[in-house]
């Protein structure tokens, strides 16, 4: 007879840390987007407040008044100045905002929170960004249109002068066709639209083709009455200022451009830094 089998003791398995109750992500999202996106919004709102108060000091210290006022390098350098410290501002809060108002997690190593805060901040920038180019490129929209809609059925000269604001090229084909009362001044839209692109295509390339040159002597000494030698000279002259003007422009653009640059980085770090201080905060509030 065999000895009856002994009852075997059960062991316990012990589950893996993803098995175990309150240890697993899966209920808590990485991404608190609710405060990603009210933290956007308030740097966007910010940034809109601090650039209306800039603009406010800015026209304020500048005057049309010779020797009067700020200079243009001044009023350069603080433009920049304000741009900086607007998006560290306004970015810096938005992405404190987000870290405090985000979900705590629970069982999560130390460096993956900083990652996580540091990730939320990021996104409060960006999706900034988007808002506000956003409402900018709306804004721009509107304005062109009403520029527009008011060429339409407004009267020649506030016509020409909102094509002045968007054509840089307008003032100087009124500087090559102004008669000087020689002769009767004519209003052909057809005509100086033909001279802006011509000036436009001469710009492109660095200079005015031959038979463009002459077709412009031509027009220039038919509408002023000037001699052949003279409306070259204008035309070389008005081509030449249009050219300097030109490169002044891209000088200035390319300039802003790489501010603007520094700009969005500073408010980038900014709002990263802050939302790993806010989120340190906010998972050092104690229940009451």
């Amino acid at each position: 007879m065999q000895p009856s089998a002994l009852p075997r003791p059960v062991v316990e398995r012990e589950s893996p840390i993803a098995e175990v109750p309150n240890r697993s992500e899966h209920h808590s999202g990485a991404i608190s987007w609710a405060a990603v996106i009210g933290g956007a919004f308030v740097s966007a709102s910010l940034a809109l407040i601090l650039l209306s108060l800039g603009t406010g000091l800015g026209f304020s210290s500048v005057s049309p008044w010779a020797n009067a006022g700020a200079s243009r390098s001044t009023i350069g350098g603080m433009a920049i100045g304000w741009l900086i410290l607007t998006q560290i501002i306004a970015f810096a809060m938005g992405g404190y905002l987000a870290g405090r108002l985000r979900t705590k997690w629970v069982h999560i190593h130390t460096d993956e929170v900083y990652f996580r805060d540091t990730a939320h901040g990021f996104l409060v920038w960006a999706v900034g960004m988007v808002i506000t180019a956003a409402f900018l490129t709306s804004a721009a929209a509107m304005f062109a249109g009403g520029v527009a809609q008011r060429g339409g059925t407004g009267n020649a000269a506030d016509t020409r002068g909102e094509e002045g604001m968007l054509n840089p090229n307008a003032y100087f084909v009124d500087m090559l066709l102004r008669s000087n009362g020689a002769v009767a001044e004519r209003n052909d839209t057809a005509e100086r639209g033909e001279v802006e692109r011509i000036f436009g295509h001469g710009l492109k390339w660095g200079a005015i083709p031959p038979a463009d040159q002459t077709y412009l002597d031509q027009m220039v000494s038919a509408r002023t009455g000037m001699s052949p030698a003279d409306s070259q000279k204008r035309v070389s002259d008005v081509f030449g200022q249009a050219q300097q003007a030109a490169d002044e422009a891209r000088r200035a653009f390319a300039h802003l451009s790489l501010w603007l640059f520094v700009a969005l980085l500073c408010g980038a770090f900014c709002a990263s830094y802050a939302g790993t201080i806010g989120g340190r905060q906010r998972d050092h509030v104690t229940t009451i």
